[in-house]
C-alpha cells in the first residue's frame, strides 16, 4: 500500500506531471527539463527525484550527467497503467502540448560523455 501512497503522491504537484509528461514521450537530462519548463534546476531535479523514489523513473549517468527516462520494469507492473492514464489525461491539454513543442526543440546542454568540449555552454 505504501509504493502506491507514493505514486499517487509523487503525481499530485502540477510540476511532477508536466515533467512525467515528457518522460512519456522521451528521455531528458534536467537541463532539458528545466529549458521546456522554465522552472529552476533545483525544482526540476526534486520533481525528478520524486518521480524516481516513486518508481515511475530510471536513471542512467552520462559522464558527470544523469538522464532520466520511465522506468523499464512500468511493463509489467500497475504503475504503466497509472503512467498510461496520465499520457491520455494529459494528451490535448493545452499546457502539456506546449511543452512537447519546446520539448521538440529544447537542447540538451549536457557536456558529452567523452569528455570533449561541448559547443553549449549550460549545467544540467
Amino acid at each position: 500500500m505504501r509504493d502506491l501512497i507514493k505514486v499517487f503522491k509523487a503525481l499530485s504537484d502540477e510540476t511532477r506531471l508536466r515533467v512525467l509528461n515528457l518522460l512519456i514521450h522521451r528521455e531528458c537530462c534536467v537541463c532539458e527539463v528545466v529549458q521546456v519548463l522554465g522552472i529552476s534546476q533545483t525544482r526540476a531535479s526534486r520533481s525528478l527525484s520524486q518521480l524516481y523514489d516513486a518508481g515511475l523513473l530510471d536513471r542512467r549517468s552520462e559522464g558527470l550527467w544523469i538522464i532520466y527516462s520511465l522506468a523499464s520494469e512500468l511493463k509489467e507492473d500497475y504503475r504503466s497503467l497509472v503512467v498510461k492514464a496520465v499520457g491520455e489525461a494529459l494528451g490535448g491539454n493545452p499546457a502539456a502540448d506546449k511543452d512537447l513543442k519546446r520539448l521538440a526543440v529544447s537542447q540538451r546542454l549536457c557536456p558529452p560523455a567523452d569528455g570533449t568540449p561541448s559547443q553549449q555552454s549550460g549545467v544540467c
